[in-house]
């Protein structure tokens, strides 16, 4: 900055800083580059990645998400673009690659504007109003569904389709629906909400995926204490203790002066005789087994195992809320509290070996609010992607339970969308009809990257699914064994309504931030070495061997 022929110095020395044209042209070119990054991975037929990172450690994976969260980047707009796969993934579970992907494209017709000579603020105005009406245009094309077992298998199939469990695909779509089916709770309005903290999902390395199952309960990695212990119980009553089950210590340094040998054994009589009160608490409650998320003393365990109670302790906080929900029992934090009405009930009780572990199943409960997944795989490759994959299908089940709305898939929403704005853009009057245009334009995107991802003409696609919009077809979109231009929900390619509304936001929004920045100002780390206080080492606070400039007082 320069003030009556003077500089004047705001910033740090190592401070960098990019205006106007190229500041934005640097943001959208790293956030395009993140864009492209995934943009083969979209659709069934979409390619995965291999991610290595710096202890060599490897993730093979085709989700977005996951893709956008191991990779290490440096540039703040990129960071940004990667912030839209996580708010998408955290909303809805799913779409995190069709946001970026949507995103990118904004980005780069907004670009053209912008050379153009449009500003950037007309090309957000307008993003804004074309955001606006796609979500309004989204139901005109939406269905309602009856929440059954049939209505969703195609939703989670379709989540599944682009995943790498093609093998087992059936299989894990029936666990995620009923999963959700089981955790789902009504509310008063009659509409259904589903919790997916309450869906543990355990990996165990084995079998097959074809072998994962769900258990109407929870499973944990413990086993059951003393050796005297029932290691199955059957009509099963479980107490879960918030409390040590064992004599508590004094909080300060204590003393006991023994003067009588007799002492010492009245001493230990008087603790067993305490631990044996709190044991005859449990049995009085009728609990046949005890889960306690703190410590059980030896002696407890012994006395419990005499009067045929199983015990497990220092259970994870998150496990005994969710044993809580499936079998219906109260945590308790004190014994004395403990009532019959505070027990959960479950059908059994076991312990189990899995590979080389022991585990505890909690099953056949009544009416479970939480399940337990159990996946298989071959590798620890497969049962992450496996994980990843019916976390995702578990989403769009969540998300159509909640909603009861679907839309069709395979682009034929973003057709029928970007159609529906091209009609709007012709009655804007202003530059903002140019933003308008670029939006419904960059919303074919999608059927073009999944056309291209499949081995298609995109272009050829892309006039055949507009030809087909035009005719009043609506809902179809690419079939992408055969190439052809179909009805999705006759094929049964169905998606949430919630995935394409968070995506359109999401997608928008990191457009409308990125274009609307005309400068970067950032501040490199210094890295010059600073000096001790006291002078540099050696020097005495002088030079050396001159003891501080003895002589110059």
């Amino acid at each position: 900055m320069v003030m009556n022929g003077q500089p004047v110095i705001i910033l740090k020395e190592n401070t960098e800083r990019n205006t106007g044209r190229e500041a934005q042209k640097n943001n959208i070119a790293a956030a395009s580059a993140i864009a492209e990054a995934v943009r083969s991975t979209l659709g069934p037929l979409g390619m995965d990645k291999m991610l290595v990172d710096s202890l060599g450690d490897v993730i093979i994976t085709n989700d977005g998400a996951t893709i956008l969260d191991e990779l290490d980047v440096e540039h703040p707009a990129a960071k940004l673009i990667i912030q839209v796969a996580k708010s998408q993934d955290k909303e809805v579970g799913d779409g995190t690659t069709s946001a970026v992907v949507l995103a990118g494209e904004l980005l780069k017709r907004g670009d053209q504007l912008i050379e153009k000579k449009v500003h950037g603020t007309t090309v957000v105005d307008g993003y804004k109003i074309a955001t606006e009406a796609a979500i309004k245009a989204l139901d005109e094309i939406a269905k309602e569904v009856e929440i059954t077992k049939k209505n969703l298998l195609p939703i989670a199939l379709t989540s599944l389709n682009s995943k790498s469990v093609h093998t087992a695909k059936e299989h894990i779509a029936n666990l995620a629906i009923d999963a959700v089916l089981h955790i789902k709770q009504e509310k008063e309005d009659g509409s259904f909400v589903a919790d997916l903290d309450n869906v543990k999902i355990l990996q165990k390395q084995g079998k097959s995926l074809q072998d994962s199952l769900l258990i109407k309960g929870i499973v944990i990695d413990k086993e059951i204490l003393h050796p005297a212990m029932p290691k199955e119980i059957t009509d099963t009553k479980i107490a879960l203790i918030n409390q040590n089950i064992e004599v508590n210590k004094t909080e300060f340094d204590a003393e006991i002066r023994i003067t009588d040998p007799t002492q010492v054994q009245s001493f230990l009589d008087n603790e067993q005789k305490m631990i044996e009160q709190m044991v005859d608490q449990i049995a009085k409650s009728g609990a046949n087994v005890v889960i306690c998320q703190k410590g059980i003393d030896d002696m407890a365990q012994y006395f419990m195992a005499k009067k045929g109670i199983a015990a497990v302790r220092r259970v994870k906080k998150s496990d005994m809320e969710k044993i809580a929900k499936a079998t219906g029992a109260n945590i308790v934090a004190s014994l004395e509290e403990l009532t019959e009405k505070d027990l959960g009930s479950a059908g059994k009780v076991y312990q189990q070996k899995l590979g080389e572990d022991d585990y505890i199943f909690i099953e056949e409960c009544a009416s479970p609010l939480a399940v337990t997944i159990l996946l298989r795989g071959s590798s620890k490759y497969a049962t992450d992607e496996a994980e990843r994959a019916i976390t995702d299908a578990l989403s769009v089940v969540r998300n159509v339970v909640e909603d009861r709305k679907i839309v069709p898939g395979g682009g034929a929403v973003e057709v029928h969308l970007s159609q529906t704005i091209e009609d709007l853009a012709k009655k804007t009057v202003g530059k903002e009809r140019l933003a308008i245009e670029a939006f419904a334009k960059s919303l074919l995107i999608i059927p073009a990257t999944l056309a291209e991802n499949a081995g298609l003409d995109p272009l050829e696609i892309e006039a055949e699914l507009i030809s087909t919009y035009n005719n009043k077809k609506n809902g179809f979109g690419i079939d992408l064994q055969s190439g052809k231009v179909v009805d999705m929900f006759k094929a049964g390619v169905i998606e949430p309504i919630r995935v394409k509304k968070q995506a359109l936001k999401s997608a928008s929004e990191a457009a409308e931030m990125i274009l609307r920045i005309d400068d970067v100002i950032a501040t490199k780390k210094d890295d010059t070495p600073k000096a001790p206080q006291g002078g540099i080492p050696g020097m005495g606070g002088g030079m050396p061997g001159m003891g501080g400039m003895p002589g110059m007082m």
